[in-house]
């Protein structure tokens, strides 16, 4: 069976985006590319909701910014979106999910292929994580403090213990955390 993996930035005061929305506060570097690089190469398929994946496909199609590797790969992979919100998706390679989000990932992972990676989608990961579909969380903590912002998981609404697998810590300063629910 395939795995779910999580992967999110935050600020060390736990924030996923700045007080009006901004992300522009990431500690990227050629490192935190070849990272990127590094994990995208175990990851098949995409799975966003529909925050995650307006954010993503209104960056990723025309960045120049970015790594040509990384770019090239968010713009190829399957990617999967749960919403029911959204009537269509538009970004190359993209699905809308006609199931809820336990049965879409669970039809997911019984599929062959490699990683499922959430990437973002907070509320999304909230989520499942709650319904035990989360196979591993990977934190990238970042050396800044927002002092205000959207906090990381504030949508959860019960506890969820994790087991701490790993930790790296990048020139940067930043540090990745990776985390299997206990």
């Amino acid at each position: 069976m395939r795995a779910l993996v999580s992967f999110v930035m935050t600020s060390l005061d736990g924030y996923y985006e700045g007080p009006n929305g901004e992300l522009d506060w990431a500690n990227v570097d050629g490192e935190f590319f070849e990272f990127s690089n590094r994990q995208d190469a175990y990851i098949d398929t995409l799975l966003f909701g529909r925050a995650g994946y307006e954010h993503m496909a209104a960056y990723w199609p025309d960045a120049t910014d970015a790594d040509p590797e990384v770019t090239a790969f968010m713009n190829s992979v399957e990617k999967v979106v749960v919403s029911s919100s959204l009537d269509q998706v538009e970004w190359n390679n993209a699905t809308l999910a006609r199931g809820g989000p336990a049965e879409t990932v669970t039809a997911l992972k019984q599929r062959p292929g490699k990683e499922i990676a959430l990437f973002g989608s907070v509320r999304l990961t909230a989520s499942l994580l709650e319904l035990g579909l989360v196979d591993e969380l990977r934190v990238m903590v970042n050396p800044v403090l927002l002092g205000g912002g959207a906090s990381l998981y504030a949508s959860l609404h019960q506890r969820v213990r994790l087991e701490l697998r790993q930790t790296r810590t990048f020139h940067s300063g930043n540090v990745l955390l990776t985390y299997r629910p206990a």
